[in-house]
């Protein structure tokens, strides 16, 4: 084992050849199958994204009216399903919830065949349209509120809205959640995904390999980030203190959430892009004061941070954004699940063409040839 080279937390270590997302850090450059994020998030749809990262092609008209109409057709969750959702603790997080709730559905629709293609795509559709459902459902119960039925006249960002406050959104803040989901869809062999693939590398249905999926996003190192940088926002309190603020805590070396990226050396393009979005929706509702507050703080760190490659990422105005939307704090993960599952079934897919099962080596540093000691020689 000498010679094998330790790399802590796969460091530069390609574990997989995909062809559905890249990133090119240095040129804040991230394409959906060769199609550049921002593109996307100012273009298409959700449910059009998500076809293109499983499919790997744009759907022409047909495709895309089938797809949206399954996925309306599939937001209905089993009355068992809603039943145990029912049994969960109220205080407990939603995404422990939906993890419990995927988990779950696995054992009420067929899955288990993962040679079988048309089975696959079924699940597929399944997953993408009751996420939104089982998360809804929850935060409606805990509040000792029914769950309100899906609707399918609406889109996919529309109806979850809808789920959550039994109110149609406006355009544009269906536009902006929608945007949100497009640009939340894929990032490349992140944590959640490689967790994913490596559940998916043993055959496992598709329900377990996106529980899997979730329970890895629940780890505060990768989801969950934007829920720190409101809470770090609401510290500093105010613009006046922005700077002030950002200068102690470069001094002092304190992790300032919301910034940095162990890919991106520049400004993430996601966070531009949600920032263009959410200056377009506060025309309409005005800038609330955190927004104002957190603007500031980029000024003051781009001359500070800049030069080191540290820049905003998409977790430093999305939680701004779901917060002025009136969506509760523990959601913001949760919402993250919503238009990640339809990355993380884009690697499923991709990993059973070529699949092999995940078995990486180790560096043992433990000791060896020890005898056994009988229990009454022990010290």
């Amino acid at each position: 084992m000498a010679d094998l080279e330790y790399r802590p937390g796969l460091a530069d270590v390609p574990v997989a050849e995909s062809g559905i997302s890249f990133i090119d850090g240095k040129r804040a450059r991230l394409e959906y199958r060769g199609i550049a994020v921002e593109t996307l998030a100012q273009e298409s749809t959700f449910e059009e994204t998500a076809w293109l990262l499983l499919k790997g092609e744009l759907p022409n008209q047909r495709d895309l009216a089938v797809f949206d109409h399954n996925l309306r057709h599939h937001r209905r969750l089993k009355f068992r399903i809603i039943d145990l959702i029912k049994c969960l603790p109220e205080s407990g997080h939603p995404m422990d919830a939906l993890q419990a709730g995927v988990a779950a559905s696995g054992m009420f629709y067929p899955g288990r065949e993962v040679s079988n293609p048309e089975k696959n795509w079924e699940s597929v559709v399944r997953l993408i349209a009751k996420l939104p459902t089982i998360i809804a459902a929850f935060h409606r119960l805990r509040q000792g509120n029914l769950p309100i039925e899906p609707r399918d006249d609406l889109s996919h960002a529309a109806n979850f809205y809808y789920m959550l406050f039994e109110e149609e959104p406006s355009p544009s803040i269906s536009r902006l959640l929608d945007a949100c989901l497009i640009l939340h869809a894929e990032h490349t062999m992140n944590a959640s995904t490689f967790s994913g693939r490596v559940t998916a590398s043993t055959l496992a249905n598709p329900y377990t390999v996106v529980s899997s999926a979730i329970g890895t996003l629940t780890g505060p190192l990768h989801g969950g980030a934007n829920e720190e940088v409101l809470d770090m926002l609401e510290e500093i309190g105010s613009v006046v203190k922005a700077k002030s603020w950002l200068e102690e805590a470069v001094e002092s070396k304190k992790k300032i959430m919301g910034f940095g990226h162990r890919v991106y050396k520049v400004k993430d393009p996601r966070a531009t892009v949600l920032q263009d979005l959410a200056e377009n929706m506060f025309v309409e509702t005005g800038k609330p004061e955190i927004y104002k507050l957190a603007v500031e703080i980029e000024k003051a760190a781009l001359p500070i941070l800049g030069p080191r490659g540290i820049y905003p990422n998409v977790d430093f105005y999305s939680g701004i954004i779901y917060q002025s939307l009136g969506i509760s704090r523990d959601l913001f993960t949760p919402i993250f699940a919503i238009a990640r599952v339809a990355g993380w079934l884009a690697h499923w897919l991709e990993q059973l063409k070529n699949n092999r099962i995940f078995r990486p080596e180790q560096i043992y540093i433990g000791k060896m040839d020890r005898p056994y000691l009988p229990l009454q020689n022990r010290p």
